[in-house]
C-alpha cells in the first residue's frame, strides 16, 4: 500500500549537529537495551529536540519494551494493536517484524494491518486485543474483559501492560504529529488519512 508522501515537520538532525544534551541522549539510547545501532530516525530523532524529556521517555519506553513481565509475543502484539489504531506507519512497520519473530502469526499481523479483528489469533492475544479495543472505545473496561487479561498477567502484569499501551500511544502520537518517515525503501502499512 503506497502512503501519501507527507513532509516531516522536524528536520532529522545529524550527529555532528547535536549539542551536549542531545549527544548525552544519543549515548544513553545506545548504551541501553536498543544497542549501538540506534540512529536519529524514528521517534528518537524527535526526542533530540527536547533531550531532557527525551531521556525520560526513552527510559520508560525501554522498560516497557524490554523489561516487563509480559512475554515478548504479547508485548509486541499489544504494540501492533496500538500502532494500527493510530495508523502509526513507523511503529507498525518496525514492530510487525518484531512481532513475527516473537511468535505472532503472519495471519494475525495481516488482520491487524487491515483493521480486522484477528479471529484466528491465540486466545491470550485475543484477550489483549479485546481489552485494548474496549479501553480505547469506551475509556473503561468491563469486569469480564479485565478478568480475562488479569488472569493471564496478574496484578503487576496489568500495570506493566497499561504502561506498554501508554508508552506506544505516546510514540504513535509523536510519529504521527511530526510525520516521521519510514526507513528508506520501506512500504507504508497504511494509507495516510486525509486531513
Amino acid at each position: 500500500m503506497t502512503a501519501k508522501k507527507l513532509t516531516p515537520r522536524l528536520a532529522q538532525l545529524a550527529e555532528d549537529q547535536l549539542d551536549q544534551a542531545q549527544s548525552a541522549l544519543l549515548q544513553s539510547l545506545r548504551s541501553g537495551p536498543r544497542g549501538k545501532g540506534v540512529s536519529l530516525g524514528g521517534p528518537f530523532g524527535c526526542y533530540m529536540y527536547a533531550p531532557e524529556l527525551g531521556e525520560v521517555i526513552q527510559q520508560f519506553a525501554a522498560f516497557c519494551r524490554f523489561k516487563t513481565r509480559l512475554p515478548k509475543r504479547l508485548s509486541e502484539f499489544a504494540i501492533l494493536v496500538i500502532g494500527q489504531m493510530w495508523k502509526a506507519q513507523y511503529e507498525f512497520y518496525v514492530h510487525a517484524q518484531e512481532a513475527e519473530r516473537a511468535g505472532v502469526s503472519p495471519q494475525t499481523i495481516r488482520d491487524l494491518k487491515a483493521g480486522r479483528t484477528p479471529t484466528k489469533a491465540a486466545k491470550d492475544e485475543r484477550a489483549l486485543y479485546d481489552f485494548i479495543k474496549e479501553l480505547h472505545q469506551k475509556r473503561r473496561v468491563s469486569d469480564r474483559t479485565y478478568k480475562r487479561v488479569q488472569a493471564l498477567l496478574g496484578d503487576a502484569g496489568m500495570v506493566e501492560f497499561l504502561g506498554i499501551l501508554g508508552s506506544y500511544t505516546l510514540t504513535s502520537m509523536v510519529l504521527n504529529t511530526f510525520r516521521v518517515p519510514l526507513p528508506a525503501g520501506a512500504t507504508a502499512p497504511f494509507k495516510e488519512p486525509g486531513l
